[in-house]
């Protein structure tokens, strides 16, 4: 009758239990079992199953537009497993955006320095990040990103060095390394590393509805990271995020943009290239576009 199963369901062995009546219906391919008020069960009682994985206390579901079978997977991060990292906490976007806009920044080494070069300090507005007061402190981004070769060509990785500058100067023992691997169209591995500390945040990205995603960071480190520190560095991450998502909520996607001839707009088409292989015969296609004013 449309209930939620998600949303008050509970797991009975290998079945998902309906809050609203308590059907009972099977993980692996969705037929209902167990119906509390009658024996005879119908052969069409049943629910759109779908692949799903737990791993790194996550919980991924596989989704292709001619339901094909799972054909790679979110690899482990053994320091999430074996419990060498802990979980610092999250934060969560909704974005008004392509899904594909979005893991595209990874490529997109030229916004680094335009959007997130200016002192953190300054904010997330983009018009009033620009200011003298906070103009003697700069982060500086060096970046190195490339798709991998086959069986990994599902996976991107780039490489991003992160040094803080104070009145021109790099300041000692603030790098931050990240190693970030993107996975498939909607999972990035963000692991950093700075002096003192390790540890990873977890990107995911899920479809709400077209031009509307959800972006979620959860971040794990070693127990050694203070709290306090931890929440610094989600915080910092989150209003990164955000001068970003002031884009992304007010532009519209291109699916050929003008490009110039240079090695980091080259970037971009390669990241477009790779990440084509997503896109299927079936995929949902939005044709409600207009090109003018007149509607």
């Amino acid at each position: 009758m449309g209930a939620n199963l998600t949303a008050g369901g509970r797991v009975i062995g290998d079945c998902l239990e309906c809050p609203f009546h308590g059907w009972r219906f099977r993980g692996h391919d969705g037929r209902c079992t167990h119906i509390p008020y009658t024996e005879k069960i119908p052969e069409i009682a049943k629910t759109k199953s779908w692949p799903v994985m737990e791993i790194n206390r996550h919980i991924y579901l596989w989704y292709h537009a001619e339901c094909a079978d799972p054909y790679w997977f979110p690899p482990e991060l053994e320091d999430i497993t074996n419990g060498n990292w802990n979980y610092k906490g999250r934060t969560e976007h909704v974005i008004n955006a392509h899904i594909q806009e979005i893991p595209e920044n990874g490529a997109d080494v030229v916004h680094l320095a335009q959007v997130h070069g200016p002192c953190i300090i300054g904010g997330i507005d983009l018009r009033h990040m620009y200011s003298q007061l906070w103009d003697f402190i700069k982060h500086e981004w060096q970046t190195d990103w490339r798709p991998q070769p086959a069986p990994d060509n599902h996976v991107t990785k780039l490489n991003l060095k992160h040094r803080p500058q104070l009145f021109g100067y790099k300041v000692p023992y603030m790098d931050f390394n990240v190693s970030a691997r993107q996975i498939g169209p909607g999972i990035v591995y963000l692991e950093f590393e700075t002096l003192f500390w390790k540890g990873a945040y977890l990107q995911s990205l899920t479809p709400l509805e077209p031009l509307m995603q959800r972006l979620t960071h959860v971040m794990y480190a070693s127990w050694k990271l203070p709290g306090f520190i931890g929440n610094i560095f989600l915080i910092g991450e989150a209003m990164q995020v955000e001068r970003d998502i002031m884009i992304w909520n007010n532009k519209q996607f291109v699916n050929k943009p003008l490009l110039v001839r240079s090695k980091e707009d080259e970037m971009i088409s390669r990241y477009r290239r790779w990440f084509s292989q997503f896109y299927s015969e079936n995929s949902p296609r939005l044709k409600f576009q207009k090109e003018t004013l007149e509607w």
